[in-house]
């Protein structure tokens, strides 16, 4: 059952998204839901290269310019981000502010976060939990130009 925790990211999911000791993290997936233009889900995958807390209310984003999600995104401005490990499942609501910052091919979204949930098993559900989150492989290259230029937009 999902509980608010209010409109900032706790510290220790801002301390996650810092990118400040994020190299164990690669490989792993997190999906985000924008809405389509007839306002149904639009699911992409991202990782924790492409996000960036800047505090406890804002995110940034870093994807394909010419993606659906960054059009949804730039159209509409509502998304989701699903953080599901087995450390904790949260789920944060966020909203676009503005346009985004364009850099080469890719789009640079600053996300307010408007609500955090975080989901826990119910009373009758005791014992179950995640197992584990998305995965892929290979983990992104920090020295491959396109990592760097998605570090670098995030913090741009």
């Amino acid at each position: 059952m999902a509980r608010s925790l209010g409109a900032a990211l706790p510290a220790r999911m801002v301390a996650r998204l810092s990118q400040s000791d994020f190299r164990p993290l690669l490989g792993r997936a997190l999906p985000l839901i924008t809405l389509d233009t007839e306002g149904r889900p639009h699911p992409m995958l991202c990782s924790y290269l492409e996000l960036l807390a800047v505090s406890p209310t804002l995110l940034r984003l870093a994807i394909a310019a010419r993606s659906g999600s960054a059009r949804n995104l730039q159209e509409r401005g509502a998304a989701t981000l699903l953080v599901i490990e087995p450390e904790h499942t949260i789920y944060v609501k966020c909203r676009a502010s503005g346009a985004p910052l364009l850099i080469g091919g890719l789009a640079r979204f600053d996300l307010t976060v408007e609500d955090v949930s975080e989901d826990s098993a119910a009373e009758w559900e005791a014992g179950a939990g995640i197992t584990s989150g998305l995965t892929y492989a290979p983990a992104p290259d920090l020295d491959s130009p396109e990592a760097r230029a998605i570090l670098a937009a995030l913090r741009a």
